[in-house]
């Protein structure tokens, strides 16, 4: 069934129909796009409200998400920014995949809807300018058979008049003849355009108006197949984004699952310990062998009274919870040895100092770094004059031993507090190719030089070539030689234009990589000789 054959007296009908389809498309796109709106804003509310209870950095909040608990919240605010996310994303596919496609359909169907419409206009216009012309020489026919059959009714009323004049009664016969003659002419006029009007409705009922009702349907068919892939659409895009928001909502779960009471009241024991012995009980003071010596021994001089005795452990009781007072100002200029951390609790004391010495060990180990590559540019410099003059690095050298005595003597100092605190001095050191004089590893304290050893005469001796008997190090890329090296002095290596070595150090900055043949020889070569491409 189509609708050119079932309704085609129904134009008014279908143009209705159409246009209503019509107005559900922009009907559905505007809900569509006020139903982003409402996720842009739930989105844009949920970041604000993650932001707003997320801890600032360096604030009470952050550093108490050592305790599970704690870091659990801060999973849970991180899953509900992601959750967000997932709504912006809902949001922007519904806008990109629904309300824009379907607006852009939409002004396609318009125009076919136009075009049909109009095409059904003019047919119609041209069937009713024909049945115009039909009427029209209908009546031209029916006025001139009506004036036919007078002119003949005079003739003969004309031939029988015995008055008239033979001239008389010609003339009639002629004025009969011309009009009969003008009324056949009216009638075969009518007759063709009664044909034509006949075959342009038959044309207009059965062919053109089916066709143009027959494209309005099939117009209306796919706008409704293209509302149902907008209403599924709609569903398939929040699907979509589905198993990310599940994954949101199980990483809530295990944020809650890796809570852990008991390690927290671990934590809150490592951080707030004190170290203090609990406080021994109270000594009994006997007032009355003071009276009974006063009775007695009067002679050897006043006795104490209670209160005096009282004043000499008044101060000795121990107060659980501490409460600062401002009628106590002679504490609060009492001066705080913040260096040694004297005024904090023994076991934190330790963990302070402990925590100083492992920084100051690492920062020793850059310094030492440092001082070693200093060495070697130098070394260098020294054997080929053309890449720099060696006493352009003397500043920097002597800045580096400065630096290195420094640190040693903060790193003694607070290894002797550590001690004085009860504590292991487990520091943290890092060995080093350190050496002495003689081009020797120092056996003194691992990773440092020797106390009686000038630094600044360690940096000057050449580094020892002892790569055969470490560990090789994996590649971390790979380089080809702009220029020829001689490799003359100690520790670096030669190479020839357009070589590819294996890069096993990168540059720490003293402009010198660190490379290996595919022998197994290995040393170092300026940066700038060479392109260097390091693995990701």
């Amino acid at each position: 069934m189509d609708w050119g054959t079932e309704l085609w007296d129904q134009y008014d009908i279908l143009d209705k129909h159409t246009q209503s389809g019509l107005d559900l498309v922009e009907k559905y796109v505007k809900f569509v796009k006020e139903r982003t709106e409402i996720e842009q804003n739930y989105a844009k509310q949920l970041r604000n409200l993650t932001k707003k209870y997320s801890p600032k950095r360096g604030s009470k909040e952050e550093q108490e998400c050592r305790f599970s608990n704690h870091q659990a919240f801060l999973d849970i605010l991180n899953e509900m920014n992601d959750y967000a996310g997932q709504r912006e994303l809902i949001a922007e596919n519904m806008m990109i995949n629904i309300c824009i496609e379907l607006t852009k359909y939409l002004q396609d169907l318009k125009q076919e809807r136009k075009m049909h419409l109009s095409d059904a206009k003019k047919a119609q216009q041209s069937l009713e300018g024909t049945y115009k012309q039909l009427d029209i020489s209908k009546k031209r026919f029916e006025r001139e058979w009506r004036e036919a059959e007078k002119a003949t009714q005079n003739a003969e009323k004309t031939d029988q008049d015995l008055n008239a004049t033979k001239a008389d009664v010609e003339k009639a016969k002629q004025q009969a003849h011309m009009r009969t003659h003008i009324a056949e002419e009216c009638k075969n006029d009518y007759a063709a355009q009664l044909q034509k009007y006949n075959k342009e409705q038959n044309q207009f009922y059965f062919t053109d108006m089916p066709l143009i009702f027959n494209n309005l349907q099939d117009m209306d068919e796919r706008r409704i197949k293209k509302m149902a892939q907008g209403y599924i659409q709609f569903a398939d895009t929040e699907r979509q984004v589905m198993p990310i928001i599940g994954k949101c909502l199980e990483g809530i779960t295990r944020a809650g699952t890796n809570v852990n009471e008991r390690n927290d009241s671990v934590v809150v024991i490592e951080q707030h310990k004190s170290g203090f012995e609990r406080p021994g009980d109270l000594e009994f003071e006997d007032y009355s062998q003071g009276i009974n010596r006063a009775s007695s021994d009067s002679s050897l001089g006043t006795p104490k009274g209670p209160l005096e005795l009282l004043g000499k452990n008044k101060n000795k009781t121990f107060r659980l919870f501490n409460k600062k007072s401002k009628f106590a100002p002679e504490k609060l200029k009492m001066p705080v040895d913040t260096e040694g951390f004297t005024h904090l609790p023994p076991e934190q004391r330790r963990k302070r100092l402990q925590q100083k010495i492992d920084d100051i060990s690492k920062e020793l180990q850059k310094e030492m770094d440092q001082s070693e590559a200093l060495g070697k540019m130098k070394d260098v410099y020294e054997k080929n004059p053309q890449m720099g003059d060696p006493a352009s690095l003397a500043p920097q050298i002597t800045q580096t031993a400065q630096n290195m005595e420094r640190l040693r003597g903060d790193l003694n100092k607070y290894e002797s507090w550590l001690a004085e605190a009860g504590g292991r001095g487990d520091s943290i050191r890092y060995s080093t190719h350190s050496l002495n004089n003689n081009g020797a590893h120092n056996p003194s304290s691992p990773g440092a030089l020797s106390d009686d050893t000038d630094p600044s005469h360690a940096i000057y001796t050449e580094f020892d070539d002892d790569f055969e008997e470490e560990e090789l190090a994996a590649p971390i890329g790979q380089c080809t030689a702009l220029y020829n090296f001689p490799g003359s002095s100690e520790g670096t290596i030669s190479m020839q234009e357009g070589e590819v070595l294996s890069v096993v150090e990168e540059d720490k900055g003293d402009g010198w990589t660190r490379v290996r043949r595919n022998n197994g020889d290995e040393g170092y070569i300026p940066t700038s000789y060479a392109t260097i491409t390091l693995n990701k």
